[in-house]
Order: C-alpha cells, then sequence, then structure tokens
C-alpha cells in the first residue's frame, strides 16, 4: 500500500488516508447507525479499518466529518465501502469529494472492476461512472445477514 494520500478542498475540508487521524469513537458511532452495518460491534469495525485504505474526511477545523474505505488487491478488484457524511457536513458536495478522492488513490488506478453497494445513493455513484447490474446474471454474492454477524444488545449498545 502507498503512503498517506491527502487532497484540500479550496473551504479547507481535507481527506486523508492517515490512520492516525481517525476519530474512531465517533466513526463507530456513525456506523452502528447505518443501515448497512448497524450494531457493528466496536472491533468488527477496526478491523474492516486494518485491512482496507481508510479515508478520512475532515473539516476545516480538523474534526473528523465522514468516511469511507476501499478494499482492493491494487490490481483487479476493489470495493468502495462504508461512504459517510455526518448529518451536519452534509450538502457540501462532500460525499462527492469524498468517492473523488478514493477513486483517485494511486493503489487503485487501473482496477478492472470497482464494486459498491448502496440502497439510497446510486445518482452520487453514477457521476463516477457506476452502473446497477453491469453484468446481469454474471456476479453473485454470498450475504450473511446483519444480525446473525453481530445481534443487537437489548440497550442499543455494543
Amino acid at each position: 500500500m502507498s503512503a498517506a494520500f491527502e487532497r484540500r478542498r479550496d473551504d479547507g475540508y481535507v481527506v486523508s488516508t492517515d490512520r492516525t487521524r481517525l476519530d474512531l469513537d465517533t466513526l463507530h458511532a456513525q456506523l452502528r447507525e447505518s443501515y448497512w452495518s448497524a450494531g457493528i460491534p466496536r472491533a468488527v469495525m477496526e478491523a474492516s479499518i486494518a485491512h482496507s485504505i481508510p479515508f478520512g474526511l475532515y473539516a476545516p477545523g480538523g474534526e473528523q466529518a465522514g468516511f469511507c474505505r476501499v478494499l482492493t488487491d491494487t490490481a483487479l478488484f476493489a470495493y468502495l465501502a462504508d461512504v459517510i457524511v455526518w448529518g451536519e457536513h452534509r450538502g457540501r458536495g462532500l460525499g462527492v469529494f469524498l468517492v473523488e478522492c478514493a477513486l483517485d488513490h494511486p493503489d487503485v488506478q487501473g482496477i478492472r472492476r470497482f464494486h459498491l453497494g448502496t440502497n439510497d445513493a446510486h445518482g452520487l455513484y453514477e457521476r463516477f461512472g457506476f452502473v446497477t447490474d453491469a453484468q446481469e446474471g454474471i456476479q453473485m454474492d454470498l450475504i450473511t445477514p446483519i444480525e446473525q454477524l453481530w445481534p443487537r444488545e437489548e440497550n442499543g449498545s455494543g
């Protein structure tokens, strides 16, 4: 994997792959409430970050404002995951900036297949050339329901 990668917007927002900048407490709180990783245990989140390229989005003051990560073999395949911008920072084109940065990373240049999954952000990804069912009838998934992996505790923590 390459050294830390960073991009800055004119308004002061920054995307960086520097793992030491990630606010894991806030990130965990955000991901636990998302539809794609509801209730994710902190240890699982940390393992997923350890085995991927993490992209932290930071506001002009330095606090974390979003996140995504890329899993890749750096040659043929990449998967874009966990794209999220914290609520108070939405509506500023930061999701686009975050995805642009992920797609511009040196370790994913020349990738044959870049994959992702989304329930509600098709328009965001289509602007980058992603299409739904690009090879219908060819791709398959083995999906284990989240509830089987990490059941939510009665009190909502975990």
